[in-house]
């Protein structure tokens, strides 16, 4: 268990959300409104609060041979467009790493341009959610990397057997699995794949200002920032987007208080089949959120006022002034952390791909 897994294990579940929002409510009890003024040190001990502790980097921590080998092997599995059906399409396609682990697409292409039916959420910081998509179908980064790939509409391989063949085909990638799973008896397999580029995303964090501001550098956010964060825990929001991640750790009703535009997409219910979770979608973080629109499980908000003011009347029911719309934007655009660039950086492959033919025979 690295230290990021560490943190957010003891920094969330019932209690600790009761804590947050207990301490949410003790701020509006001592008279606080949403003004468009710098909080008091006593304000900003309580906002730390909610969302302690800080992120760490984790791009550079120490690892043992055989654990670097499983995150070079996801890494190189990662940005391999072998991977689908037609040489095309790579996990990095719709979650470009260079670009905070998205496409900026309302919704990502995949193999043929079939579009995908959910906007793509972004892999930094994923592996610390509750659970990964945005009906939490999958529970992990591990298991969630694995369903892309046979997707018909992503990647488009036919089967794990198919995946298999393909990368036996590629000269390399059998001694990088060797390497990475040297106590197995049969290395290439596709629950390997999964744990290798999940071995490689539970490194992707992005540390901002923000954190220096939890360790207790105050002057890290400007005053606008910090105005911004008192409209932020005074208005409601940290009902959901509270702790490390500011969100990332709950399933929430889209327009619980004024209704969503569409129900064609019911979120968690499609999993479920329960009628309680209708509606109800994986909070996302709100980490590097400047940089991950459009938004919305829909993409249906192109620019982060409008998500800004869309949660605001469909989740909490109020209209925001432009003054707090544009103090919540800045507060959230602090939350915009250092990419990882050494450890994201694009390797050189493993060689080129036999012919095997048309995949949809296998």
């Amino acid at each position: 268990m690295d230290r990021l897994d560490r943190i957010m294990k003891t920094s969330f579940g019932l209690q600790t959300v009761t804590k947050l929002l207990t301490g949410a409510a003790a701020l509006a009890s001592w008279g606080l409104q949403a003004e468009l003024t710098e909080p008091s040190q006593a304000e900003l001990q309580g906002y730390k609060a909610l969302f302690k502790p800080a992120l760490l980097p984790l791009s550079d921590q120490p690892r043992s041979a055989v654990d670097q080998a499983k995150v070079d092997l996801g890494r190189a599995l990662y940005y391999d467009a072998r991977l689908s059906k037609d040489d095309s399409i790579s996990c990095n396609s719709c979650h470009n790493l260079e670009a905070y682990g998205v496409d900026n697409e309302q919704f990502s292409p995949g193999v043929g341009g079939h579009l995908g039916g959910r906007n793509s959420p972004t892999s930094y910081n994923a592996y610390a959610h509750i659970a990964q998509f945005w009906d939490g179908r999958a529970s992990t980064v591990e298991e969630q990397a694995k369903g892309p790939i046979l997707n018909p509409v992503e990647m488009a391989m036919p089967s794990a057997e198919a995946v298999i063949k393909k990368l036996k085909g590629i000269e390399g990638y059998e001694e990088m699995f060797e390497k990475a799973f040297p106590e197995s008896d049969k290395p290439m397999n596709y629950n390997h794949v999964g744990l290798a580029i999940g071995a490689f995303e539970r490194n992707l964090t992005t540390p901002s200002r923000f954190d220096q501001f939890l360790n207790g550098s105050n002057d890290a956010l400007s005053a606008q920032e910090l105005k911004g964060a008192r409209v932020f825990v005074t208005k409601g929001c940290v009902s959901c987007h509270s702790g490390t991640l500011l969100g990332g750790q709950t399933y929430q009703k889209l327009g619980a208080v004024k209704a969503w535009p569409s129900d064609k997409d019911t979120g968690r219910f499609e999993v479920t089949k329960s009628e309680a979770d209708k509606m109800m979608f994986k909070v996302p973080s709100l980490r590097n959120v400047e940089k991950t629109g459009p938004y919305f499980h829909d993409g249906s908000s192109k620019t982060l006022a409008d998500a800004v003011e869309k949660m605001a009347w469909h989740q909490l029911g109020q209209k925001l002034s432009d003054a707090e719309t544009d103090a919540l934007v800045a507060f959230l655009k602090s939350l915009t952390g250092e990419i990882p660039s050494d450890y994201i950086a694009k390797p050189e492959l493993p060689g080129e791909s036999a012919d095997f033919g048309d995949f949809d025979s296998f």
